[in-house]
């Protein structure tokens, strides 16, 4: 049972205005805290939203950026702006800890108290424990991260053409994707498009031949979140693409040259991916009993964290029991978007002593582009794949984005990609020092 608290005395060193209302604290702004902080606008509360970036951030285009068909900014949108004359404060900070006892947090810029904690954190890549792989290869969780792989991939090629044998050569061209879930699967689609379309043209001196673009999944199956109708028509399009596709094959290790895998096979490759899972950081201050699978946190069907009153729990971080989902919901925004939804209705019952409604995952379907006209979709009135999914597919990510011009920019760079078959945002921008 949910309880209201009484008002606790509030610590501010963030230099938050001093409030007589309640103060509701929501660390996150992706899909699911920055629904939440709009959809309790109208609230008489204060309300503080951190992110340790001052930008909500279109994950599922980061593959684009990587591949250099987006900018950052086309899928990045200012949470400031978004704010713009609400109630709502904004600081930039990461969070450290949570003094539970004392109702407040700990970030790396001070210390502010709250009356309800709503955690949308998200996740990060999950390695599973081989640092070495972490500390050699690429991952894509940020816009940080998608930029380091388009200019680390492009600085490999360029190094490439000074390379003396062909087994140099080959090692620099090589692009190995770990992980074959939606990311994995787009990204080597998008790879596949570049080596067809773009890098023979930039790079006339090397043999594209030499190029092998891999993608090594530990499961049985691509896609394993879809159907198997979908999964085997997304190796289909991938390997009529040239995409060499490795399933129940499991990487061991990468040094920075040598891709391991079972059975000691190797393979020289200079361009390596990790998409292969992600994971949840745990927070200081929290009882150790409320972490499930991956570090998620445990929380019941109104999204409460197991074991407290006033704190709150959604998106990729929660893990909730639903007879749909024994295991917990999959780590999608839709989720995270609903339950902001269901968590601004419930609140307001809430403080009027309502009964409480639970959640329960309305699974819109699920889709996955592969390349130009190749796509598949498995939506609750059917399953679909081809140009009707690719199509669709860009429609529902094109709505998605944040802010009128951000739709206008994607929707310009997709129609000089889709015309001209090239991409023109290949810059090497190299920066020295710390900002």
């Amino acid at each position: 049972m949910i309880y209201i608290l009484s008002m606790t005395i509030k610590s501010n060193i963030l230099n938050i205005p001093e409030a007589v209302t309640k103060r509701i604290v929501i660390v996150g702004g992706g899909f699911g805290g920055l629904k939440l902080a709009l959809r309790l606008l109208r609230l008489d509360f204060q309300i503080v939203l951190i992110d340790r970036n001052n930008y909500h951030l279109f994950q599922p285009l980061l593959y684009q950026v990587a591949m250099s068909g987006l900018e950052p900014s086309a899928i990045s949108f200012p949470l400031r702006k978004v704010l713009q004359n609400t109630n709502v404060h904004f600081r930039m900070a990461d969070l450290e800890a949570i003094h539970t006892e004392t109702n407040e947090i700990v970030t790396d810029i001070g210390r502010l108290s709250y009356d309800y904690l709503f955690l949308a954190t998200g996740a990060k890549t999950n390695f599973f424990g081989n640092e070495t792989i972490e500390k050699n290869s690429m991952q894509m969780k940020s816009a940080p991260d998608a930029l380091f792989i388009r200019n680390r991939i492009l600085k490999n090629f360029e190094k490439a053409l000074n390379k003396e044998t062909e087994q140099d050569i080959r090692a620099y061209l090589n692009v190995a994707i770990i992980g074959g879930g939606p990311t994995g699967v787009e990204l080597a689609g998008a790879v596949a498009e570049m080596k067809k379309y773009v890098l023979p043209k930039d790079y006339p001196e090397l043999d594209m031949r030499n190029m092998t673009i891999m993608l090594f999944e530990a499961s049985p199956r691509l896609l394993a979140g879809m159907s198997p109708e979908a999964s085997a028509t997304a190796k289909e399009y991938l390997e009529r693409l040239g995409v060499v596709v490795r399933t129940n094959t499991a990487v061991i290790n990468y040094d920075d040259r040598i891709l391991t895998l079972p059975n000691h096979e190797t393979i020289q490759v200079k361009n390596v991916i990790w998409a292969a899972g992600i994971t949840s950081s745990k927070i200081e201050g929290l009882s150790e009993q409320v972490y499930g699978r991956n570090n998620r946190i445990l929380v019941n069907r109104f999204n409460q964290v197991e074991g407290y009153q006033n704190i709150f729990a959604l998106g990729d971080n929660c893990l909730m029991a639903e007879e749909a989902f024994p295991n917990g919901h999959p780590q999608v925004a839709q989720v995270a978007m609903q339950q902001a939804k269901l968590i601004s209705q419930n609140f307001r019952k809430l403080l009027k002593n309502q009964p409480l409604k639970p959640f329960y995952y309305r699974d819109k379907g699920s889709l996955a582009t592969i390349g130009r006209h190749l796509a598949v979709a498995d939506l609750p009135v059917g399953k679909f794949k081809g140009y009707f999914a690719w199509l669709l597919w860009s429609i529902v990510h094109l709505l998605s984005i944040i802010g009128v011009k951000n739709k206008l920019f994607v929707l310009l760079d997709w129609t000089w990609k889709y015309l001209t078959y090239d991409q023109a945002l290949r810059l090497l921008i190299k920066h020295k020092g710390r900002y």
